[in-house]
């Protein structure tokens, strides 16, 4: 192919089937000024055409652009009249169609990217051998050690005869992959070599710099001995990084395709094969959508590890609670009202609270204990920096799927914030594993309580979910350890429960005033320890249903510190963990699931008190 001066592209005419000009080239030279240099050669490029990348540094230049010749020569002037780059050279093939799809022009900390510092190709290089010289050593069989330092996808396509591969997924390894490499290596005379000589412009040195005494990189890389010396002592294809891929001896397209996935050059047998979707998936990356749920389904499940250690709320810090009004409670001082729905702290507690300035309303401005609260308004309470208890976060996840996320969720661990617990629940460590989604709980499980719990993963799910719960068509089944022994082996309880929270979060049964409720119980084992184990399943949804009817007929849980033995009530809200648990445990769900609209059931493994 003919060449102009430098290496510049030869000259084409714009006619109907244009041929396109490929050009690779990069010079280390020190550089200055880059943004005003990215502008101009962005214009430029639009002007002319132009499509490919180019990389500016300090350290120098790396780019890849293809268009018309005279284009392309426009373009390479322009650079060599630029300090530093008067001796570019370029690698110039020709192709039927453009390689490239944008024009990108960026600024970067280096030019190929190695991650080391004290590498100064410019101005402290390591001594070339021609491609010429090099095919002379092979032809006389002269011992030498021809090391690839390119990526496994590309020495897969091409590379020389008997050459040792460096094992690496991205150059950013080289460094380590060289600490591996033989010690007796470093001895001997040892030849780099890479697609166009750029990498091993920065590997020669550092493995110089590491004790190898005898190290040459390939001048111009395997591109450059293709030009001169043809394909002997090669093996297959060179690499590319763009559309063709794959370049014989002489630099024609070979017509292999390249997975924009994995990385991996495609035989056209394997760009037939149903699995090869384009950039999207090919025969050797592709996964059944059951291998992909499971991939995702283990990230989470590790995210959850990473989210969770520290816990998220270890580090004291400030808290602004949101508080809304409800209708009942309008028309009322902010001490009653907040007395009214945070019954667990006392009517001296808010009032100090309002006093220091801790109680604000929506502009932020603090709130009175005398100021009349309406319906509708939003105020907050700033709570004091502070860390939040620790928490069980023995999280496991039973299924995931695009509208529900199942959990066994472990005690004690709240599902969303109330209290003194913000960042350490349920609801706020799955949003961190789950984010940008913010899944949202479709029913509630007390902080005691382990089990099936669900989540959804949208707005619109939720309601289909939620709604389930609302009309009691979920299925709910519960095992419980209850202190006593039952008279029955089958009982029912529909004692009507108060709606308002006393001490400590409580409630009771209200025979006058209490809303609907109904428990069928039924016994599984009565143990010799006095205990019996019970399975519960409610038909109604209240607060801390289950507790309450068994409270109330005389058989409290086992671990219960709120609902105790003698029908008298505890102080203590949330265990602590290395508390003995309560031994409440949601077993089984079974509902609609929004997807499919088919009956769905979660079941979650017993934990070690029923047995």
């Amino acid at each position: 192919k003919p060449r102009g001066p430098r290496g510049s592209a030869p000259r084409s005419t714009r006619d109907a089937m244009p041929t396109f000009t490929n050009v690779a080239a990069y010079k280390f030279a020190p550089l200055d000024n880059l943004k005003p240099l990215r502008e101009r050669l962005r214009e430029l490029a639009h002007d002319h055409h132009l499509k490919g990348t180019i990389l500016l540094a300090t350290e120098g230049i790396n780019l890849f652009v293809a268009g018309l010749a005279e284009d392309v020569d426009i373009l390479l002037n322009t650079l060599r009249s630029v300090p530093g780059l008067e001796e570019l050279e370029a690698k110039v093939s020709e192709s039927e169609h453009q390689p490239f799809t944008r024009m990108l022009v960026k600024i970067k900390k280096e030019i190929i990217a190695f991650g080391i510092d004290g590498i100064d190709p410019a101005r402290h290089p390591a001594p070339k051998l021609s491609p010429r010289e090099l095919k002379r050593w092979l032809d006389e069989g002269r011992p030498v050690t021809l090391l690839d330092t390119r990526n496994d996808f590309e020495v897969e396509l091409g590379t020389f005869t008997n050459a040792t591969r460096i094992g690496i997924a991205h150059f950013r390894d080289f460094p380590a992959a060289v600490e591996k490499l033989p010690e007796e290596l470093k001895a001997q005379p040892i030849v780099t070599f890479c697609t166009g000589g750029i990498r091993c412009e920065k590997a020669a040195p550092y493995m110089l710099r590491h004790g190898f005494a005898n190290v040459l990189q390939l001048d111009g890389g395997i591109l450059k001995y293709f030009e001169e010396c043809g394909r002997e002592h090669y093996d297959g294809e060179c690499f590319v990084f763009d559309k063709r891929v794959g370049l014989d001896s002489e630099l024609n397209e070979s017509g292999r395709s390249l997975c924009f996935v994995c990385q991996s050059p495609l035989e056209e047998i394997e760009r037939e094969d149903p699995r090869y979707v384009e950039g999207v998936s090919c025969p050797r990356c592709y996964q059944s959508s059951e291998e992909k749920r499971l991939q995702e389904l283990n990230a989470h499940r590790a995210m959850i590890v990473t989210v969770t250690n520290p816990l998220p709320g270890s580090v004291p810090y400030e808290n602004v609670r949101p508080l809304n009004v409800p209708g009942r409670i309008a028309n009322r001082t902010m001490l009653d009202y907040l007395s009214d729905i945070l019954p667990q702290y006392s009517h001296e507690n808010w009032k100090s609270e309002c006093a220091i300035g801790r109680v604000l309303d929506a502009e932020f401005r603090p709130v009175s204990a005398t100021h009349i609260v309406r319906q509708g308004e939003r105020y907050y309470h700033r709570q004091p920096l502070a860390a939040e208890p620790d928490v069980n976060v023995d999280i496991r996840i039973l299924h995931e799927d695009a509208a529900l996320i199942v959990v066994n969720k472990p005690a004690p661990l709240p599902v969303h914030p109330c209290g003194r617990f913000n960042k350490n629940t349920l609801q706020a460590i799955l949003r961190e594993v789950y984010s940008p989604q913010k899944p949202r709980p479709a029913h509630r499980l007390d902080a005691n309580t382990t089990g099936v719990t669900v989540f959804t993963r949208t707005v619109q799910f939720a309601k289909l979910v939620q709604s389930q719960f609302e009309r009691g068509e979920v299925e709910k089944h519960y095992l419980a350890r209850v202190i006593g022994h039952p008279t029955d082996d089958r009982f029912s309880c529909e004692a009507p429960i108060r709606e308002a929270a006393g001490e400590a979060g409580s409630r009771d049964v209200d025979l006058e005033y209490g809303l609907t409720a109904r428990t069928d119980f039924r016994v599984l084992e009565r143990l010799s320890d006095g205990t019996a184990l019970v399975e519960a399943i409610p038909f109604t949804g209240r607060t801390n249903q289950i507790r309450i009817h068994l409270w109330h007929l005389g058989l409290p849980i086992l671990g219960d510190r709120t609902y105790l033995p003698g029908g008298t009530v505890g102080s203590t809200q949330t265990l602590a963990v290395g508390d003995p648990p309560l031994c409440l445990h949601a077993r089984r769900l079974s509902f609609v699931h929004p997807l499919t609209g088919q009956r769905t059931a979660f079941e979650a493994e017993p934990p070690c008190w029923v047995s």
